[in-house]
């Protein structure tokens, strides 16, 4: 219970008490553990501990998001204190649970770059948040609207977070109700009790009353003071996902955010002397400098869609160069033009076939297709253009894999003795996925000994189509006929998924997208 009360703090809670009773429909508390969604929390935590018991006739779910990237030491903070309330709870007999909700493991950050190759996400790729975030908390409200028919989102979000954050709570707000219809989810509602609250009130109630489960909200304080870092709120609409923005700059979002340039989230925590945390920094470093590296990235999209990217050329001090495009303020590329070899668009196919280029292997050709688009005068000018990239290669997600265990065996947690920053059950989806596209030899259970010192109980995802003699073997033939391996790989794994089904329905459809791949028929 507060041992003093302001007025706003006291507004807060009446009306909390006054919005709990008004109907049946239960309460979900997006918590991130940030000081917004924590104010939050002990505001209801409160005005629950008010209200006689007779009056506590529905739930209140509290749900935190696990990425399963999260900064380690932030996810242990969130660990105990989601402890804390439940126990809280109980011995206070209020109908309140905690939940973590977390992405399905064949959709982790992992799985999704190392498995399928998806590049790291960026201001304009920014796929992690609904994979990671939105999804699974999505599934939470949906599994509860099925039990309750209709639930209402509890947020700790406030109208002065920012200007585009206010302009979005007033358009989906209504005269005179407290809920907000949610944008995406049907039968859920949204609330925000600290809409009005500015930043100076948040710190002011959460420094002047105690938490009631314990916590030492000083502690929360020092998380933020002299970092100018903000809360990673938890996202649950896919509408309002770009006014939150991205969590690099927080100290409670991911610790492998790539989305900004520099992440002010480690180095905070690093120059308060967690020295440890230094190997995931340089690896997240790592990881964002090789997002657009062409030699590791494949040539053509997942599905075998090719594009292209038009680069300028240029003549400076009589000398042509090819002008590479930087996204944000990074420095624009200047290549030699001599530097490349130019095919016309047309004659591509048969240039790549010539020369035996595989689109999805590593390296960067140096290639240069030339067309002609007519401009407003009516002329025709010549245009150059770069193969747009797709996902990492295969090559590249090994490289990626080796470096991320080199870091987890060498970093030493100093309050969890068994941290690991990818789980046995990534590493065996990205297995599957790995064997799917045709690694036949099975490579990542002898990766895994090589780096860590010992084995796993690898539960054998499937036999090996071949041995390595008949893979050699098939490479060969590949090669003498020129036939795409890829597509040789994918047709048998194909055959492989459909074999003994009674009823094959979809294989020839499956076949078909596999022989019309864009990069097939250049």
């Amino acid at each position: 219970m507060l041992s003093k009360q302001n007025d706003l703090a006291k507004t807060a809670i009446e009306e909390i008490k006054n919005a709990y009773k008004e109907d049946t429909r239960p309460w979900i508390i997006g918590y991130s553990g940030g000081k917004d969604s924590t104010v939050v929390v002990q505001l209801i935590f409160d005005a629950l501990c008010e209200l006689p018991k007779n009056e506590l006739h529905k739930k209140v779910y509290v749900i935190s998001s696990d990425t399963l990237v999260e900064t380690p030491l932030i996810i242990n903070s969130i660990n105990q204190t989601l402890r804390r309330i439940q126990d809280e709870a109980l011995k206070r007999e209020l109908p309140l649970e905690t939940h973590k909700v977390k992405p399905k493991m064949d959709q982790s950050f992992w799985v999704n770059i190392i498995g399928r190759g998806y590049p790291t996400p960026n201001q304009q790729f920014r796929w992690c948040t609904d994979r990671l975030k939105i999804d699974p908390a999505n599934q939470f409200i949906i599994d509860k609207v099925s039990d309750f028919g209709e639930v209402i989102m509890i947020l700790g979000v406030r109208e002065d977070e920012s200007t585009s954050r206010g302009n979005s709570m007033r358009s989906h707000a209504v005269e005179g109700k407290l809920f907000m219809k949610h944008s995406t989810l049907s039968n859920a509602y949204v609330y925000a009790p600290i809409r009005h609250f500015s930043l100076d009130d948040v710190w002011d109630y959460l420094l002047n009353y105690a938490s009631p489960w314990g916590d030492d909200n000083y502690d929360l304080y020092s998380l933020y003071q002299d970092s100018n870092s903000g809360e990673c709120p938890l996202v649950i609409d896919k509408a309002t996902k770009e006014d939150a923005g991205s969590c690099g700059n927080s100290r409670f979002g991911c610790w492998v955010c790539t989305v900004v340039s520099e992440d002010k989230a480690l180095n905070g925590f690093i120059q308060s002397g967690q020295d440890w945390l230094k190997p995931l920094l340089d690896f997240r470093n790592w990881l964002t400098s090789i997002r657009d590296d062409r030699t590791k990235r494949m040539k053509y999209r997942r599905h075998g869609q090719i594009y292209f990217k038009e680069v300028k050329v240029e003549a400076i001090d009589d000398i042509e160069y090819v002008i590479i495009p930087k996204k944000a303020s990074r420095r624009k590329e200047l290549i030699k033009l001599e530097e490349y070899t130019i095919v016309p668009k047309n004659e591509l196919n048969k240039y790549l076939t010539k020369n035996n280029i595989d689109l999805s292997a590593e390296g960067d050709q140096k290639l240069l297709v030339t067309y002609k688009e007519e401009g407003l005068d009516g002329e025709e000018n010549l245009k150059y253009a770069q193969l747009g990239l797709g996902p990492y290669t295969f090559e590249a997600r090994k490289e990626i894999l080796e470096k991320l265990l080199i870091v987890q065996r060498e970093v030493k947690h100093p309050d969890d003795p068994y941290f690991e920053l990818i789980k046995k059950e990534e590493l065996i989806e990205i297995r599957k996925i790995w064997m799917k596209i045709g690694d036949w030899e099975d490579s990542l259970p002898s990766l895994y000994f090589d780096i860590m010192g010992h084995g796993e109980d690898w539960e054998m995802v499937e036999k090996p189509v071949f041995d390595k003699d008949q893979i050699s073997d098939l490479e060969l033939l590949c090669d003498e006929f020129h036939v795409d391996l890829n597509v040789v790989k994918q047709l048998i794994s194909i055959q492989k998924d459909y074999t003994g089904l009674k009823v094959r329905r979809g294989l020839m459809n499956e076949i078909k997208k596999t022989l019309t791949q864009d990069y097939l028929h250049l």
